[in-house]
């Protein structure tokens, strides 16, 4: 009995928009792009495609912090397999996190960079190590971190394997300050680099409905829209809070200090904006609050957010939710996160929370992926003259929002009040 072949055309797959990405074999292929613009997806479906047509290559994905690879590229690629209809051929394990080309044995791996050990060390039990995928590279602030992991991604590799390596970079390029522009996007011509700026517009099959997603922030916002909608390069000036670094730390040990109480606040969100708790220690003594964890997702239902909380361990804990959804607190509540309270607002109550931070210095851990993205592009918005008012921009905020409710009876006492 023959078996049946799979035929499939990839133009039709893939779509356009991607054909320089695609043939590039040099060592950099850098993608910098809007929401929607199709890196992801693209990236996942060459990486697959690759792996079939060389036998002896394997495949190492990466982002800063390893928990979000789950729900982002292993989730990314299992589409692509599906896509691809080749399905039959691949093994998937969610542990450890693994997928392997089964006809040959070549493995995907993934790995975060919250462990660097774990990255430098793979061994391959078949073949070579040939291409990595770094996806929300923007989350890298420290480009000596990049440099570790380019340095394992080395060693020869026979020619008449045909085989070649390469490291994939793909971001939204929220900050033009981040060393990635200038390591890649502003060096002078390299036949290693391809750097690559793509959007929506390259996109065939979004609905109307997303169009217009679009189209709405070209109209509403035009400067989130060069940025979010157009892939340009954020430009960031005045920021809401310079008093902050990244840097990691013992949370245990920050909190045995005599001083330091934990702090948590929780800002809603579903369909276009993510849920947001906020998880911090502080120490008035010191003026020094420390981020120490976060939970940042969209579509979650209330039942969802107990649950996330509750495995995160923060059941228990008593946090601070934006007052504006009282039905939901009282939901949670009910739930089991028994020490939830709505947040006080009133006039004047984000300038005040702001000014009271600002204060404050602001150590965020490493793996706060999405707190850092906030911080460092949380800026004061602007009139139509490029002047700056004395609010913040409605964008970043979501962690910011949080933080404001967990601190307001640290730092502000209990019997304040905004109004």
């Amino acid at each position: 009995m023959r078996s049946k072949t799979n035929i499939i055309h990839l133009p039709e797959v893939i779509g356009k928009g991607y054909g320089a990405f695609w043939r590039f074999r040099g060592r950099y292929r850098v993608v910098k792009g809007s929401r929607a613009s199709k890196k992801s997806k693209t990236t996942a479906l060459n990486l697959i495609t690759r792996m079939m047509q060389y036998p002896q290559a394997n495949t190492l994905v990466v982002r800063k912090v390893f928990r979000t690879l789950k729900d982002s590229c292993f989730t990314e690629l299992k589409w692509a397999i599906h896509r691809l209809g080749v399905d039959a051929w691949w093994g998937i394990r969610e542990s450890p996190l693994e997928m392997t080309y089964l006809p040959t044995g070549q493995k995907i791996y993934f790995r975060g960079l919250d462990d660097p050990l774990k990255v430098t060390s793979i061994t391959v039990e078949n073949g070579y190590l040939c291409w990595c995928w770094i996806e929300e590279a923007y989350e890298i602030m420290d480009e000596r971190a990049f440099d570790m992991l380019d340095e394992s991604i080395r060693g020869g590799i026979p020619k008449e394997t045909g085989l070649f390596k390469q490291i994939t970079l793909t971001f939204n390029p929220w900050n033009e300050k981040h060393w990635l522009k200038a390591r890649f996007f502003d060096a002078p011509p390299d036949p290693d680099i391809l750097a690559l700026t793509t959007n929506y517009l390259c996109n065939e099959w979004l609905d109307q409905a997303d169009l217009k997603v679009f189209e709405t922030m070209r109209e509403n916002n035009p400067r989130r829209y060069q940025v979010a909608g157009l892939g340009g390069w954020g430009i960031v000036e005045g920021l809401v809070f310079e008093n902050w670094k990244e840097e990691a730390f013992e949370t245990a040990a920050i909190a045995k200090k005599p001083d330091v109480v934990s702090a948590f606040g929780l800002d809603f969100g579903y369909t276009n904006d993510p849920t947001a708790l906020f998880c911090g220690l502080v120490s008035r003594e010191e003026k020094t609050i420390w981020v120490f964890d976060e939970l940042y997702e969209k579509a979650l239902t209330n039942r969802a957010i107990c649950d996330r909380v509750t495995a995160m361990g923060y059941a228990k804990e008593r946090i601070r939710a934006d007052c504006a959804e009282p039905k939901s607190i009282d939901e949670l509540r009910e739930l089991g996160l028994y020490r939830i309270t709505p947040a006080r607002k009133g006039r004047d109550s984000i300038n005040n929370g702001i000014q009271y931070i600002q204060d404050y210095r602001i150590v965020i851990h490493p793996r706060c992926v999405n707190f850092l993205t906030e911080i460092s592009n949380y800026t004061w918005a602007e009139d139509k003259f490029g002047g700056k008012l004395n609010r913040p921009i409605d964008a970043f905020n979501h962690l910011m929002d949080a933080m404001r409710y967990a601190l307001e009876d640290v730092l502000v006492g209990p019997a304040f009040s905004f109004e």
